[in-house]
């Protein structure tokens, strides 16, 4: 009896050993968390919540959108590099931790191309160079003569990678003296921009474009070479900064080493979600371009792209590593 017992005993041992290879559930069984690497009521939060919530529809698991702004993003791309490859954590970011960190930071304790999986390519996110209204500038070229005429007087708010690069390229390129005040998240250099605490910043559409058409602020310019149907009548920067062109991007990865087929059905949804029309018309409300990658390998190749060109401008800018 002893010896039956212990052969039972082992058998089940074996049986329960073998369980988690053979009763995987499929994915998603479980909540997906959604990191974003900057505050909430940022371009990218706003984003976040609304991908988030149409991308929870089509998995029927509910998608968590988790702000974990520091340190220009690199808190949260940290976070999601040491994550289990699952698929249970995403991450939406932006050119600021896969582009440009790599440039502006001497010792990045993550490699944008290595640590992470990329799944797709969202859209873009236009900015807009805005003043307060005691400067009295209306358009561009008169923004750039009154900083001539009143060097290191001028002062500008940089949240985040995109707002920095882009003045310090207009500064490099029209040879003007500006002054640079860094900022924790883009809804607190809105707040003091409006109170005058700081008379310039770069804002990104999805946080600022309530105010661009009131009389808050003055807009002066638009980063793209374009025009963009989201801000009509806003002439491009580098219609008067020659050689000036900044377009802010944004997506999705997840850890280093996620399942292919997990990738494909993030990747396939999302595709869903992007296509629809109710999506776009939210999206466009908060000034986001929806413009995704068909396959994730695309979007592999687009992350690697950018990381050469931010880099290209954040040296010809003269920005110097921390």
């Amino acid at each position: 009896m002893q010896r039956f017992l212990r052969a039972t005993l082992a058998a089940c041992g074996v049986l329960a050993a073998s369980l988690p290879a053979t009763a995987q559930q499929p994915y998603p069984s479980a909540p997906v968390t959604l990191v974003v690497p900057f505050a909430a009521g940022s371009g990218t939060d706003a984003v976040a919540r609304t991908v988030g919530q149409k991308l929870a529809d089509r998995l029927r698991q509910p998608v968590l959108v988790d702000n974990k702004p520091g340190a220009n993003g690199q808190v949260a791309a940290q976070l999601v590099s040491k994550a289990k490859p699952d698929g249970y954590t995403l991450f939406m970011t932006t050119n600021t931790t896969h582009s440009a960190n790599p440039a502006l930071y001497a010792n990045l304790k993550y490699d944008p191309i290595k640590d992470f999986t990329p799944v797709a390519r969202t859209g873009e996110l236009p900015f807009a160079l805005i003043v307060h209204p005691s400067v009295p500038a209306r358009t561009m070229a008169e923004f750039i003569d009154y900083a001539r005429a009143h060097p290191g007087k001028l002062s500008y708010a940089t949240p985040n990678s995109t707002s920095l690069v882009a003045m310090e390229s207009i500064k490099h390129i029209a040879r003007v003296d500006l002054l640079g005040v860094p900022y924790k998240s883009s809804p607190q250099a809105l707040t003091d921009l409006l109170g005058g605490q700081v008379l310039a910043y770069v804002v990104d559409l999805g946080s600022g474009k309530s105010m661009l058409t009131g009389d808050k602020v003055r807009t002066l310019g638009i980063t793209t070479a374009q025009p963009s149907p989201l801000l009509p009548g806003v002439a491009p920067i580098g219609q008067t900064v020659k050689g000036f062109d900044l377009t802010s991007w944004n997506g999705i990865f997840g850890p280093a080493g996620m399942p292919p087929a997990v990738v494909t059905r993030i990747n396939t949804e999302l595709q869903a979600v992007l296509a629809d029309k109710d999506t776009q018309d939210k999206l466009a409300q908060i000034g986001f371009q929806v413009w995704p990658t068909k396959t994730p390998e695309e979007f592999s190749q687009y992350v690697a792209q950018q990381l050469t060109h931010w880099g290209a401008l954040i040296r010809q800018a003269g920005i110097q590593p921390e």
